[in-house]
C-alpha cells in the first residue's frame, strides 16, 4: 500500500529549541521541516491514528532533539527527532485528544541527585463507563506519570461532554480549558507528585469562549469569544491560588468593589474588553516579552495589540482564516497555520483524477485546485478555480468559477477551458464562457475520451456539447485564437440534468435526467433510448470499462446503487446504499464504490463503539455478480473519492511491490489523506517509494543578528568595483507593482511612474 496526503493544520505545530526545525502533526506521523529551506527532513512514524499534539523537550544542550507526541491510538511516545528514533512508548489505552507537559526536570535534577518524575496532563475520551448514553460525560482531564509510564487512576481533574483542548502557560505554572461560557484554570503544584493537589478556578463570560492564552510573566489571561471580542483578565487566582502568601494579593482582596469589568464573583483583579474581529476569534498568543497580544480569525488578518494601551496594528491580506500562532526562540521566525472559511464549503466539488499521470485534482481550502502526485506524495501545481474536470489523458481541463451573489445580486457562473502540453500540468486558458446555462448552476462537466469534445449539464434542464474550433490563419500569416464553441444543445422533458458520462469509445453519451438515464448520439445529438428509473435523482453515472454496463448512484431519502445493462435496457441488480464515489477499471469488468455507513442512530449497539459518523466501506464488484469481490472498512468516507490508476503507471512500482500489480485503487478520505493499494491482491505489501522529499543529510548554517533578518552581505572585492556597471531595465513597469501590498507606495506615485515609463525620452537639442 501507498499512504500519503496529510493535513498540516489539524493540530498545533512546534519549533525545535534552536528554531532550525518545525515539527508538524500530519496524519498519523510527525513531519519535521527545515525552517531555512522549507523542505521536509524526516518523519516520526509509529502512531496508528491521528497525532494530536507534539511537545518539544527544552534543553541547554544543542545535541539533544527530543519530543513527546500524543495520538488517538491511545499512546504517548518519546522521540529523538534528529535520528529519528522512537525512545519510549506510554500506553494510555484511551484516545488522547490533547496533551501538555507544564514542567520538565531541571538540568541538575536530570544529571544527578534526587530523581524527578515527569507528568503530563491529557484530555482523553472514555466510552467504557456505563450510564445514560444521552447525558454521559465522555471527556476527561487526566494526569499521567510519563516516567513510570502509567495513568494515575485516582486523579480526574474534570469530566466534560467531549474531549477539550488544553492550553498551557509559557511558564508552565498554569493550564486550562474552555467549555462554552466557562474558563477553567488549574495551577501546577510547585512540587509535582502523583498525590499533589492541583487547584482549580473558574471564570465566567456572557459569550461562548473560542480560544485563550496565558501571559508569559504575569497572572494575565486573554480570551476570545464567538462574537469577536477579546477579554484581558488581569490578576486571576489571587484568592484561589495565592491566598495568604502574597501581601499584594491580600490587599487586592479588600478592594473587590474597585474591580472593573469583573463578572459575578470571579477571582480576578480586572477585565478589559477589546473588539475588532467581526466573527469568532480563532487564536490568541502573547509575544515572548508579554508586551503585545496577537489575534487572528476568519478575516485573514493578523492583529497586533499593545497590551498596556489597547492600540493595534495589522498584517492584512493573508488570504485564509488563521488557526494557530507559534513562537520560536528565534524572534524572526514564527508559524501561522491557516484554514478555509466554513461559509464557502458549498464550493467544494469532490475529486477528479488524471488516470494517465497518476495525479489527483482536488479543491483546496483557498479557492484553488491542487494537482497532487499519488505516487510521489507531493504537490505538482495549483489552479485558482472552484470546480474542475479533466480529460482522460489530462491534456484538457474545464473549470467552473462561481461568484456568489450578495443579497441576490452579483452572482456569476464562468465555464473555462484550459489546455496543457507538459507533464507538469501547466495549463493555459483557452476559452471563457460566461453563464453557460443562463442563470442555472452547472451540475457536471465531462470530456470525450478520444476527441476534443466536452459536455456540460445544468440543473436548469439542458445540456450543451462543446467542441474545439479549428485554428485558422489570417491574411497576415498570424494564427487566430482557437477556442471552444457550443456544438449543440439538448434537453429531456425540461428535467434537471444531474450527471453525465461517455462510453469508453465515445459513441454513447449517457445523461441523467433526474431519475432516468437518457442515451444520446453525441455527434448528431439525438436521443437514442431511455433506461430505467430510480427513486431519487441520480448524482453519478459511470460506464464499466468498455462493456455495455453502466453504474448509477442516487442519494437523498432513498439512496441507491444500480448496475444497468444497455443491451437489455434494464437494471441488472441494485443495492439501497448511500454511495459517495464510483471508480471503474479500463479493461476489466470490475468497478469499486465508496459506501457511507448510515447515521449512528440506526446502527446496532455492537457497531457504534467501532464505527464513527462518516465512516464507510469500499466494495469491489464484478459486473457478472452482485456479490462483492472484496470489501475494505475505511475511515472518513463521507466526502471521499476513488479512482483506478492506468496500467502505464503500474510499471514504476514493479521494483517496490512484490510481483506486477494488475490494478491500483486510490482512496481519498475527506481530509485529503489517501492510500493506494492493489484490490485484486490477497496480500498487501508496503512499497518503498522514493518520494520527493527533502534530504535528511544536509547541514544548516546558523545565522544570527543582521544576517538572520536581512541575509548575508555581499563579499566586497575592490578589483571588481571599478568594473561595475549599472544596467537599467528596458521595461521598468514590470517590477514597480511587485511587493507586499502593505509596503507599496500610494497609487498616485505608482501611476505617475508607470506613465513616465511608457513615454519615449528624447535628448533636447541645444542651439
Amino acid at each position: 500500500m501507498i499512504y500519503g496526503g496529510k493535513s498540516f493544520v489539524s493540530s498545533l505545530p512546534a519549533f525545535s529549541k534552536d528554531a532550525k526545525r518545525l515539527l508538524i502533526c500530519s496524519g498519523n506521523t510527525v513531519s519535521v521541516f527545515s525552517t531555512s529551506t522549507g523542505m521536509q527532513i524526516t518523519e516520526l512514524e509509529g502512531h496508528r491514528a491521528l497525532v494530536t499534539s507534539v511537545v518539544v523537550v527544552p534543553s541547554s544542550s544543542k545535541l539533544l532533539c527530543y519530543c513527546w507526541t500524543s495520538s488517538l491510538d491511545g499512546t504517548i511516545r518519546y522521540w529523538d527527532f534528529a535520528v529519528p528514533e522512537l525512545m519510549k512508548t506510554v500506553d494510555i489505552r484511551l484516545p488522547v485528544f490533547s496533551m501538555v507537559i507544564p514542567k520538565f526536570p531541571s538540568k541538575q535534577e536530570d544529571e544527578g541527585g534526587k530523581p524527578t518524575d515527569l507528568f503530563a496532563y491529557i484530555s482523553v475520551e472514555d466510552v467504557s463507563n456505563p450510564g445514560d448514553k444521552t447525558n454521559r460525560l465522555l471527556g476527561q482531564i487526566r494526569k499521567c506519570n510519563l516516567t513510570k509510564s502509567k495513568l494515575i487512576p485516582a486523579v480526574i481533574l474534570k469530566e466534560t461532554a467531549r474531549p477539550e483542548f488544553i492550553t498551557c502557560s509559557p511558564s508552565g505554572e498554569f493550564f486550562g480549558i474552555h467549555i462554552k461560557r466557562s474558563l477553567y484554570i488549574w495551577k501546577v503544584p510547585a512540587d509535582e507528585s502523583e498525590r499533589a493537589l492541583v487547584r482549580k478556578m473558574k471564570l465566567h463570560h456572557t459569550k461562548n469562549f473560542t480560544t485563550f492564552a496565558f501571559h508569559p510573566n504575569h497572572n494575565v489571561v486573554a480570551t476570545g469569544d464567538a462574537s469577536g471580542r477579546i477579554c484581558v483578565w488581569r490578576g486571576f487566582g489571587a484568592r484561589t491560588f495565592f491566598k495568604g502568601n502574597d501581601k499584594g494579593n491580600a490587599k487586592l482582596m479588600k478592594s473587590e468593589d474597585e474591580r472593573t469589568g469583573v463578572r459575578e464573583d470571579d477571582d480576578v483583579e480586572s477585565c478589559s474588553t477589546w473588539h475588532w474581529h467581526s466573527s469568532e476569534v480563532k487564536f490568541l498568543a502573547f509575544s515572548t516579552d508579554g508586551a503585545y497580544l496577537y489575534s487572528g480569525g476568519n478575516e485573514g488578518v493578523l492583529v497586533l495589540w499593545q497590551l498596556d494601551t489597547g492600540k493595534r496594528k495589522f498584517l492584512p491580506r493573508i488570504g485564509s482564516p488563521l488557526l494557530h500562532f507559534v513562537h520560536s526562540c528565534d524572534p524572526t521566525l514564527s508559524v501561522l497555520p491557516c484554514s478555509f472559511p466554513d461559509m464557502w464549503n458549498g464550493l467544494s466539488s469532490g475529486f477528479t483524477f488524471d488516470h494517465s499521470a497518476g495525479l489527483v485534482a482536488l479543491p483546496t481550502d483557498n479557492y484553488r485546485i491542487q494537482f497532487y502526485s499519488l505516487l510521489d506524495d507531493t504537490e505538482i501545481t495549483e489552479v485558482v478555480v472552484s470546480f474542475v474536470a479533466l480529460s482522460h489523458d489530462g491534456s484538457l481541463m474545464s473549470t467552473i468559477e462561481t461568484r456568489l451573489a450578495e443579497d441576490g445580486v452579483g452572482g456569476l457562473v464562468c465555464l473555462k477551458f484550459w489546455e496543457s502540453e507538459t507533464q507538469e500540468k501547466e495549463y493555459n486558458l483557452s476559452t471563457i464562457v460566461y453563464e453557460p446555462h443562463r442563470d442555472a448552476a452547472v451540475s457536471a462537466v465531462v470530456f470525450h475520451p478520444r476527441r476534443k469534445m466536452a459536455v456540460s449539464c445544468s440543473y436548469g434542464g439542458d445540456f450543451k456539447i462543446w467542441v474545439q474550433s479549428n485554428t485558422t490563419q489570417s491574411k497576415g500569416g498570424v494564427d487566430s485564437c482557437s477556442g471552444w464553441l457550443c456544438h449543440s444543445v439538448g434537453s429531456y422533458k425540461g428535467k434537471s440534468m444531474t450527471a453525465a458520462t461517455f462510453s469508453a469509445d465515445g459513441s454513447i453519451l449517457a445523461i441523467a435526467a433526474e431519475t432516468v438515464i437518457t442515451l444520446w448520439d453525441p455527434d448528431r445529438n439525438y436521443l437514442v433510448s431511455i433506461v430505467g428509473e430510480t427513486y431519487t435523482p441520480i448524482v453519478n453515472l459511470t460506464f464499466v470499462g468498455d462493456s455495455e454496463y453502466i453504474v448509477s448512484t442516487s442519494q437523498g431519502s432513498r439512496p441507491q446503487l444500480s448496475l444497468w445493462c444497455l443491451s437489455k435496457l434494464s437494471r441488472a441488480w441494485s443495492y439501497g446504499i448511500l454511495v459517495e464515489a464510483v471508480a471503474c477499471m479500463e479493461d476489466d469488468p470490475f468497478f469499486a464504490v465508496l459506501a457511507v455507513f448510515p447515521d449512528s442512530s440506526v446502527l446496532t449497539e455492537s457497531h457504534r463503539s467501532s464505527i464513527s459518523s462518516g465512516d464507510g466501506m469500499i466494495l469491489l464488484f464484478d459486473i457478472n455478480s452482485p456479490v462483492p469481490v472484496g470489501t475494505w472498512l475505511v475511515r472518513k468516507a463521507k466526502g471521499g473519492g476513488l479512482a483506478f490508476l492506468q496500467q502505464s503507471q503500474l510499471s514504476s512500482l514493479k521494483n517496490n511491490l512484490s510481483g506486477s500489480p494488475s490494478a491500483l485503487l486510490a482512496y481519498f478520505d475527506r481530509d485529503h489523506e489517501y492510500v493506494v493499494f492493489d484490490p485484486l491482491s490477497k496480500e498487501q505489501h508496503e512499497p518503498n517509494l522514493n518520494h520527493k522529499k527533502g534530504a535528511v543529510d544536509f547541514e544548516e548554517s546558523g545565522q544570527h543578528g543582521y544576517a538572520s533578518i536581512y541575509g548575508e552581505l555581499p563579499i566586497f572585492d575592490p578589483k571588481k568595483t571599478t568594473q561595475a556597471t549599472i544596467s537599467l531595465s528596458e521595461r521598468p513597469w514590470e517590477t514597480i507593482f511587485n511587493g507586499p501590498s502593505h509596503t507599496l507606495p500610494p497609487l498616485t506615485k505608482l501611476c505617475s511612474a508607470f506613465l513616465e515609463s511608457l513615454l519615449e525620452k528624447r535628448t533636447a537639442a541645444t542651439g
